[in-house]
């Protein structure tokens, strides 16, 4: 069975601990912010700035793993800890399929929080 997008555990916790308006605030400058994260990762890989690589994938790997989004957390750190090279010699490959997740995981959490 496939993992779940989002971890309902994780969200209703996040859901229970700082209410839902606030979430849902938080949702929208995640779904605002990390389209931002994901260009700055591109940009980073075809400047080989492997610094900035690594920050962008950090802060895409905490912001999603604060919703419960485990899956695009886990690609997010692979990236962050494996750096450039890994990316480059796949032809960018996983860069491509953390934005893929990252639609995935877009799309789960604005029906979590428009219901």
């Amino acid at each position: 069975m496939a993992e779940a997008t989002i971890d309902r555990e994780t969200y209703d916790e996040l859901i229970a601990t700082a209410g839902a308006e606030f979430v849902g605030e938080l949702v929208d400058t995640f779904l605002a912010e990390a389209p931002l994260m994901l260009d700055d990762l591109r940009s980073a890989l075809a400047a080989g700035d492997a610094n900035r690589f690594r920050r962008a994938a950090h802060s895409l790997k905490s912001n999603g793993n604060t919703f419960g989004a485990s899956t695009l957390g886990a690609m997010a750190r692979a990236l962050e800890l494996g750096g450039l090279e890994p990316v480059l010699e796949a032809k960018g490959e996983p860069l491509a399929a953390l934005e893929r997740e990252y639609t995935r995981v877009a799309h789960a959490l604005s029906e979590l929080t428009r219901g």
